[in-house]
């Protein structure tokens, strides 16, 4: 039996075999895109790349990347969707294309995890009215030795791939597993797509195209791969689950709170169960990445986990602190993949513990408040919506609402009223959660381009300003803003906000050529390129230098020369935590 540790090894293994340079995985939040949360694919960190045509390390990259996707938060506890989850991928960058990349993914699959080639069933674009039919893929799919009557053309739904609205796309080709070979497909001509015993296992996409603000496709610099596997679902596939929490990913913590709970993995208990494995699991990742609960952005898709992951536990009938040896194993069991991650679980039991407080007094002040209102009403009596005001407002689930009224008057709650409100909220989540995905991920805004550049120098003003003991603890750059945390124990005096920004416009007026190389990393630390998030950084590094002014490691993008950033101006600065400022700056 295959573990999921010995599928990412095999595969780096394999592609390192063939030429490629094994890069370390980005953290989940995204340094350089701001139309995202998190990194929601193995390909979003290599977006800009396929612009490029190049990247740093070469022309032939592969990764397990980890990634976090929050547009059907509601949809886990099924047997398949996580919110955290893993991707393999290998890329080629203007090298190799469909032929090599075809036969590299026959030769994996069937000689180094052994699955039979029967099992292995392949789409292809069907062509339209942008891109041609890819007979190509087909071709080679049966010169590896796929039958014809396997391969099945699908139009851009299924065998199209894009990083966004705009930026590269291109058509893709998919792997399916066959789970059930012995069983007759539902009608003659059935496969991938229309029956559900295949498994997609790989898409290779070539992203070939650029596709533009009003929509028209124009070539990109170069040929590309982009591959992904997902290691949750490939590893189930082939330890032969049908539920990937079965696997030795999450079953030995469910394990653990079955016997804990005395509760079967059965019935409304499996969704619960589920539930809790995968929001912890992703709670710790976030959490090692540097994000903390919150009302808005990342930090309110970690509350929602954690909360939701809490909720779960309680309806069990776990009491205080029952995830606190789930951290200690994931931590163990992702140590080597990345050792980023090392001594990281001390703080997630901390903060999660924080949330679980919080949510707790929450989900009592919501009961108080639900008996006021209860009396208030005279009957008693309360409608399915005013139930999900109780739900979104104090995190009373439906059940708690329930059970309340039915204590004070004995009445029942419309549960189907409520189901209404709550499907409603969920989709206005969706698609607001999707609209920080849809937006061209490589295709970054002039503005946020201005605003990043702007950092730079902000960084080297402030530590020109208030001494070099200034050290960034993080940014965040949008069409309309930066934000820009830095280690300093007191606020800013008005003088020294004022030297800062004179200082920056000074360095804008004086228009500074921005330029950039690619070094080692020990070569850019000794020329003295600032750089202080050192476990993100690859082997080799671009750094930026504006003048003689400021000298960063940054993957960028940037302006070519200072004067193209514009007026800079500062909005604010406030606390952010202890021992770090925080100032919001935007450029006209």
């Amino acid at each position: 039996m295959i573990t999921s540790r010995e599928l990412v090894k095999k595969y780096l293994n394999f592609f390192k075999s063939k030429g490629h340079t094994i890069v370390p995985s980005a953290p989940l939040v995204p340094e350089d895109d701001p139309s995202a949360l998190f990194i929601n694919s193995g390909m979003h960190p290599m977006a800009r790349f396929f612009l490029e045509g190049k990247h740093p390390l070469g022309s032939r990259i592969a990764d397990v990347q980890r990634c976090v996707r929050t547009d059907d938060i509601e949809e886990v506890g099924d047997t398949t969707h996580h919110t955290f989850f893993e991707m393999l991928g290998n890329w080629s960058f203007g090298d190799y294309f469909k032929k090599e990349s075809i036969v590299f993914s026959y030769e994996f699959l069937t000689q180094v995890l052994n699955i039979p080639p029967e099992r292995l069933w392949v789409t292809c674009f069907a062509g339209d009215k942008d891109a041609p039919r890819d007979g190509e893929s087909a071709k080679h799919w049966q010169e590896v030795g796929i039958t014809k009557e396997r391969i099945f053309f699908l139009g851009k739904k299924d065998n199209w791939w894009a990083v966004g609205e705009t930026g590269p796309c291109g058509p893709d080709t998919e792997i399916f597993y066959d789970t059930n070979p012995d069983k007759l497909l539902k009608s003659a001509g059935c496969g991938p797509g229309c029956d559900d015993r295949f498994v997609e296992i790989w898409n290779n996409v070539f992203m070939v195209y650029n596709r533009q603000a009003d929509g028209s496709l124009v070539d990109l610099p170069s040929k590309n791969v982009d591959t992904g596997m997902g290691v949750e679902r490939v590893t189930a596939v082939l330890q032969g689950k049908d539920d990937n929490y079965r696997t030795e990913i999450f079953w030995p913590v469910i394990e653990v709170w079955i016997k804990q709970s005395q509760k079967e993995y059965a019935g409304p208990n499996q969704r619960l169960y589920r539930i809790m494995a995968d929001h912890f699991r992703a709670a710790f990742f976030m959490i090692a990445d540097g994000v903390v609960p919150d009302n808005v952005m990342q930090g309110y898709i970690l509350r929602r986990l954690i909360r939701r992951a809490l909720r779960a536990g309680w309806q069990i009938g776990f009491d205080k602190r029952f995830y606190l040896l789930a951290l200690d194993y994931w931590q163990e069991f992702y140590l080597k993949t990345y050792p980023e991650i090392k001594d990281k679980r001390d703080q997630a039991k901390q903060i999660i513990g924080q949330e679980e407080d919080k949510f707790s007094r929450g989900l009592k002040k919501g009961e108080r408040e639900l008996v006021k209102f209860l009396a208030k009403q005279g009957d008693n009596k309360i409608s399915g919506q005013q139930a999900f005001y109780f739900y979104e407002t104090y995190g009373l689930p439906f059940e708690i609402v329930a059970d309340v009224v039915k204590e004070q008057s004995g009445k029942l709650v419309d549960k189907d009223q409520f189901e209404v409100a709550l499907k409603r909220h969920q989709q206005k989540s969706r698609t607001a959660s999707a609209s920080m995905f849809k937006g061209g991920l490589a295709s970054h805004h002039p503005r946020a381009i201005r605003m990043h550049t702007a950092t730079h120098l902000l960084q080297a003003a402030l530590r020109q300003v208030l001494g070099e003991k200034i050290k960034q603890a993080g940014s965040k750059v949008d069409e309309d803003k930066l934000r820009f945390d830095f280690t300093f124990n007191r606020s800013l005096t008005p003088e020294e906000l004022n030297q800062v920004e004179d200082l920056v416009n000074q360095k804008i007026k004086d228009d500074l050529a921005v330029k950039w190389e690619l070094v080692n990393f020990k070569q850019a630390k000794k020329s003295g390129a600032l750089a202080f998030f050192e476990h993100k950084y690859d082997e080799k590094v671009k750094v930026y230098t504006i003048g003689d002014f400021s000298k960063e490691v940054c993957g960028g993008p940037h302006v070519v020369s200072t004067s193209q950033v514009g007026k800079f101006r500062i909005l604010k600065e406030k606390s952010s935590s202890a021992g770090v400022r925080r100032i919001y700056a935007t450029v006209e």
